[in-house]
């Protein structure tokens, strides 16, 4: 049982040798993933990337998670600037052989943040009220979005942390989810591709207690109707380099 033979999943997480953009550190995370029909999310990506499968099937996430530490690269962390709650849907793609991950949307909870993602990554970031509280090992996650013209979309889950996992192995179902070291976006100059590096995923087990989503059908796509595969974890230091193109708006290879 194995992932797609010709995307190389190794190479990618080498660190780039320059210096990164910014540095982010992410917790409290959890993956949630669903498996789903390839011919549901065709119509959602553009031309000049393919939809990553692992046997066959590809997926579909949801994982709401914090962040804090957020800083360009020789600048201090903006105090009201540097942290925050993050929720996004994904999945997954590769173009060239290198795979990376298909952000369909992003809910944050600052302004300022996601005018400047949408503007520097071409990510598709709204404006949202997320709350996390955590208790001993449970947390309780809820979003709702605000952003002004955007589909309605609301996010709430219950969930309690497990013990740790070993690390995930290439050609595991759980390195195919979690271990992505790329982005993929729609620019207006064509689709564009930044790196990021960390140390592999400290992942946890996790048991999910209760789960209510419109996250998934506000982008087109079915909401699932069977419970999810989760993973957490608690913490991740990310270097991120800026967006390079690496197709044309017709998806031709630049």
């Amino acid at each position: 049982m194995s992932a797609t033979a010709s995307i190389d999943r190794l190479s990618i997480r080498a660190a780039p040798q320059t210096r990164p953009t910014m540095y982010q550190s992410w917790g409290s995370l959890l993956f949630m993933h669903w498996p789903i029909d390839a011919s549901a999310l065709r119509p959602l990506l553009p031309d000049g990337v393919e939809i990553d499968e692992f046997d066959g099937t590809a997926w579909i996430g949801v994982v709401p998670f914090t962040m804090w530490g957020i800083r360009k690269a020789r600048m201090p962390a903006i105090p009201g600037l540097s942290a925050f709650h993050e929720l996004n849907v994904r999945t997954y793609v590769h173009r060239d052989g290198v795979p990376g991950v298909w952000f369909f949307s992003l809910d944050a909870p600052k302004r300022i943040p996601v005018k400047v993602a949408r503007a520097a990554f071409s990510l598709p970031y709204y404006l949202s009220q997320l709350s996390l509280k955590r208790n001993g090992d449970t947390i309780d996650y809820s979003s709702k979005r605000i952003h002004r013209g955007a589909p309605e979309a609301t996010f709430n889950a219950r969930w309690t942390i497990g013990d740790p996992l070993p690390e995930a192995q290439p050609d595991s179902l759980e390195f195919f989810l979690t271990e992505r070291y790329c982005l993929y976006a729609q620019s207006r100059r064509g689709i564009v591709r930044a790196q990021i590096w960390h140390k592999p995923w400290p992942l946890q087990n996790a048991t999910l207690h209760s789960y209510s989503s419109t996250m998934i059908q506000a982008i087109g796509a079915p909401e699932p109707q069977t419970q999810p595969v989760v993973h957490y974890a608690d913490e991740l230091h990310v270097n991120i380099w800026s967006p390079r193109l690496v197709a044309g708006v017709n998806g031709a290879t630049r």
